[in-house]
């Protein structure tokens, strides 16, 4: 599996900061491919995140109060559904 990265809306170059947003996404993404489950810790998310850029993934996420131990699916916790 080949490691993922996050870039800016506004460039195709590796940003340094990460918003929470971008990284649900991503996350939704990996989830919604099935490379991830939604009951795995975060901490498995490293695999995927170069270990330069985890660092900042790893800072953001706890500003936003969740832990490494949380589940994957407690980040995704605000889906919508279309066919509702």
């Amino acid at each position: 599996m080949s490691p993922i990265t996050l870039t800016s809306p506004s460039s195709s170059v590796p940003s340094t900061t990460y918003t929470i947003s971008m990284i649900k996404d991503e996350v939704r993404h990996l989830v919604e491919t099935g490379v991830v489950s939604r009951q795995q810790p975060l901490y498995v998310l490293c695999e995927f995140i170069p270990p330069r850029e985890w660092v900042c993934v790893e800072t953001e996420l706890e500003r936003c109060e969740y832990l490494l131990r949380d589940q994957i699916g407690d980040l995704m916790a605000c889906e919508t559904w279309e066919n509702d």
